[in-house]
């Protein structure tokens, strides 16, 4: 049986607040990804990243260059940042977004076929991001005799940059 856990699906237990005020753990926070979506799909369609997953590491990784100026030294100036998820767990046969992710077309895909709309946010205020990432599946299975068969997925962010996105109930 396929495991897909929508994002709506997961928000039903939950009332997001723009008034929340205190520490968030990192259950707390939502990736999902649209994969395999009907053309009148929404963000609330999208797969939740969840079923096997030990670590969710998202980053936010700034893109520099520093030049050396006559007289005045070394200057660094930004030029971009590209935003990442590692994704480590266990291989759950089953769920969409593992299946998904380590189906050949995508495992072992190139360019825009490995490329799909993610939202990253919040449920405790319904704020975060949205944007279009690749998939990188960089190990699809493995660890020692006995054990778990261990994964790992990059996340990596294409394109524009991620724009304001607020979960909102009902809508």
């Amino acid at each position: 049986r396929r495991v897909l856990f929508r994002s709506s699906e997961l928000m039903a237990g939950y009332t997001p607040s723009d008034e929340f005020a205190g520490f968030a753990t990192n259950d707390d926070w939502v990736l999902a990804v649209g994969i395999n979506l009907e053309e009148e799909a929404t963000e609330k369609d999208y797969t939740v990243v969840q079923m096997g997953i030990a670590g969710l590491d998202p980053q936010m990784n700034p893109v520099k260059q520093d030049k050396q100026y006559i007289r005045t030294g070394l200057s660094t100036s930004k030029t971009g940042t590209q935003r990442t998820f590692a994704i480590t767990g266990d291989r759950y046969i089953g769920d969409a977004f593992q299946d998904y992710c380590f189906g050949l077309d995508i495992a072992h895909g190139v360019g825009q076929a490995v490329v799909v709309p993610y939202v990253y946010f919040s449920v405790l205020t319904g704020k975060g991001e949205k944007g279009q990432v690749s998939i990188i599946v960089n190990s699809d299975g493995g660890g020692n005799a006995g054990e778990n068969s261990a994964i790992s997925i990059d996340l990596r962010s294409v394109g524009t940059k991620p724009t304001a996105y607020s979960y909102s109930v009902g809508v």
